[in-house]
């Protein structure tokens, strides 16, 4: 199988959601280009239920916004909206394996935000990434580096979810062979700079517990502000098509 989580493992993963305000401003705004003139433009999310990045894109940048899952409970989405105070229904949810799903459309800005990283052939779901890319679009992945300290801490501390990713997407080697093969220009492929770590809530004492130590040590981390395998919290792939 491609996949490395199931759908109960994202079922499990989703009680512990907290709902709140999208932040006004992400580290990838910079990869976002014409950020005046993609009012109604199309996007798709990739994976990421419960919209959060959709309702950024939309209010933000002015997208028209569909966000594809294969898991989609759509009053979290709606109560996502709401919290938000954007209009129930903005965002077209798109309950389907990715792997199955097919669509004559294609979308202006394609993006997805720690998602290829859960799969075995990262080369295969970047390939259809770009096949959702109408002519002009634009492309940006985003996904977490478990190859330096996160990676560490994840491992430590929440096993499980360490092993629910493929640390070969994690290869700024790899995705550069991989994009080098697609009908894309203007590839960027890097380490964002500013250090960050952290782990995922879970109902327990002992997960509150290393979150604080974790929350703690990576405002001293922030005293660091260098980019590379070691601190970086993400690499971001960004092409156009």
């Amino acid at each position: 199988m491609n996949n490395l989580t199931d759908r109960s493992f994202w079922e499990k993963y989703w009680e512990n959601y907290q709902y709140q305000k999208i932040p006004q401003k992400m580290f990838f705004d910079k990869y976002i280009p014409n950020e005046s003139s993609n009012d109604g433009k199309s996007f798709i999310e990739i994976g990421g239920f419960p919209g959060t990045m959709s309702i950024y894109f939309y209010k933000k940048f002015g997208f028209k916004v569909s966000l594809l899952d294969f898991y989609i409970d759509k009053e979290m989405v709606r109560k996502l909206e709401r919290t938000n105070n954007i209009k129930e229904g903005t965002i077209n949810c798109i309950e389907s394996d990715f792997f199955l799903f097919e669509s004559d459309k294609k979308y202006d800005f394609v993006f997805s935000f720690g998602f290829i990283e859960h799969f075995e052939n990262t080369e295969d779901v970047v390939k259809r990434h770009v096949d959702l890319l109408d002519k002009n679009g634009y492309l940006l992945i985003i996904l977490p580096n478990f190859r330096g300290l996160n990676g560490w801490i994840q491992k430590k501390f929440d096993r499980k979810n360490f092993e629910a990713h493929n640390l070969n997407s994690m290869v700024i080697k790899n995705l550069n062979n991989i994009m080098a093969e697609l009908d894309v220009n203007d590839v960027k492929i890097e380490y964002t700079k500013k250090p960050m770590i952290w782990l995922e809530p879970k109902p327990t004492l002992k997960n509150k517990i290393a979150r604080v130590f974790v929350k703690i040590f990576s405002l001293f981390l922030k005293l660091f502000p260098f980019k590379g395998r070691f601190l970086s919290p993400y690499i971001v792939v960004k092409a156009h098509k």
